[in-house]
Formats: C-alpha cells, structure tokens, sequence
C-alpha cells in the first residue's frame, strides 16, 4: 500500500430517502458480502464479509450523498494510523446530513470510525475492530435520524456507537461482538440533548458489557425487541443501563438497569439467550 489518500466520495444529485428495513435481516439492502465466517447462534444474519480490496486512508473522507465502499477494506495510514482510545479522534468517514455510506469494511487502525454531522444512513458496514468508537452522531436538531442498518462491529474496548448529538438512532439487523457497549448516549458532554434510541433484531456474542446506556434524567429512551444473546448463560450483559447525566465533564452517575417503562422500554421476552 502506498498510504496516499482515498479520493473523496462523489456527491449524488441529491441526498437519497432513506431506506426502508429489509425484508430479510440476512440480506440488507445494498449488501453484496460474500460469504466468510458464519455467525454465532446460527440466527438467520449475514456473515461476515471477505473484503474485496484493500484501501489507506490518511486523512478523513467526507461524504456527500452515497458513498458504496464495494466492501473495500479501509484502515488508517499517516495520521490516521493509531489504534488508541483517546478521545477527539479524526474519523475514517465523515457524513454530511442526509448521507449514506454502505458496503465498507473498516480495518485496524480504524481511528473512531464513522463521523454523522446530522442524519444519516449506514448499510453494510462493517467494524473488525473498533477504534475508539466505531460511530459518533452529532446532529443538532432533534428531528436528526440515524439509521444502522445490517453489518456488524467486533473488539470495542468500550463504545460502538456513541451519541453525542440530539435526535434518534435505529440499529436494526446489526450483529455485535466482543465490547464494551453497543450504545451510549453521551454522559457528560458540555452540551446535553435528549436523545433516543431503538434496537431492533440484533445479534450480540459475549462477551460484553451493556448493550444500551441512556441518561434518565434528560428524557432519554432506549427502546429493544429481537435481541439474540449468544454466550451469556449467567446473563452478565446488562440490557439496558439508566444514568444521571451531566454537562460538567463528571462521570455519569448510574441510577439503575432493566426494564422500567419508562428510559429502557423492553419486555423479558424481547431478550433471548442462546
């Protein structure tokens, strides 16, 4: 590899709708994954792709409109090299509102990830191992929808998807595995949101921590249904965790986990163990 940069993505015409959820969650649209390793739990999801290619990536590649990977494998050269979790890490892929980005496999050194300057869609990617975060949201506006929709993220020494931002994530026909926790809402930022989020017909292999983290005290709500839990027969992976935030930079005080109605909207029967 010779490490220069990727060229930037091509603007569509216009930033496209988004996309309904597939009919079937082992065929997502926009995937075109060969097979590779099969999944755990033998649940029906796609596995995990061979990449097609093999891409640096020195300096962020900003989006506009779609950007199709063709499930090229990009990883960090240069500047965007380490593999460490300090915050306020440059991004692989930076997606202005609106964009999508489908069929990318991200590599090591993945930097943190994926970028979401406002709403956004992401089909068929792919994670092998989480940099810092495998994506952060930051649109403003409460009406921002982020929507993930199939592929899968492995080895996150903490956050898959962190929410910075305002609005609400959809994760749907993902698979997740080895992590810290699939999602956050963000516990101390300088500027607090409420924010929402809903997973739908997930795969999820211990080990791991906590699959969503929302902030009681600002409104938050983590909805869940269709969760596949492989590996976990002592059930030490918490559903769903509820925090008192803050917007002082302290660590989040932790109020409670489980069902409540109310900030974890879930019923037992929605988490299945395997």
């Amino acid at each position: 590899m010779n490490g220069s940069t990727p060229p930037a993505a091509t603007p569509t015409a216009s930033a496209p709708a988004s996309p309904s959820a597939p009919d079937s969650p082992s065929a997502p649209a926009g995937t075109t994954a060969p097979a590779n390793d099969e999944p755990s739990g033998g649940t029906g999801f796609a596995s995990w792709p061979t990449a097609t290619d093999e891409q640096p990536v020195s300096s962020t590649i900003e989006v506009k409109g779609e950007y199709d990977g063709s499930l090229k494998r990009f990883h960090g050269s240069g500047e965007l090299g380490g593999s460490g979790q300090d915050e306020g890490q440059d991004p692989l892929f930076k997606l202005a509102d609106g964009a999508t980005l489908k069929n990318v496999v991200l590599g090591t050194p993945a930097a943190d990830g994926v970028h979401c300057s406002g709403s956004c869609t992401l089909i068929n990617v792919w994670w092998e191992d989480v940099g810092e975060d495998a994506a952060s949201f930051k649109g403003t506006s409460s009406s921002a929808r982020y929507e993930v929709i199939g592929g899968g993220a492995r080895k996150a020494d903490d956050k898959v998807f962190q929410h910075n931002g305002a609005g609400t994530l959809t994760i749907r026909d993902f698979q997740v595995s080895e992590f810290g926790k699939l999602y956050r809402s963000c516990g101390n930022c300088g500027t607090q949101y409420q924010r929402h989020v809903v997973v739908d017909n997930v795969l999820v292999t211990s080990p791991g921590k906590v699959l969503a983290g929302v902030n009681a005290n600002y409104g938050d709500t983590a909805t869940l249904s269709g969760v596949t839990i492989v590996g976990d027969g002592k059930k030490k992976i918490a559903v769903c965790e509820r925090f008192q935030g803050n917007d002082s930079g302290d660590e989040p005080t932790k109020l409670g986990s489980g069902p409540d109605g109310k900030a974890c909207v879930y019923e037992e029967s929605d988490v299945t163990y395997q």
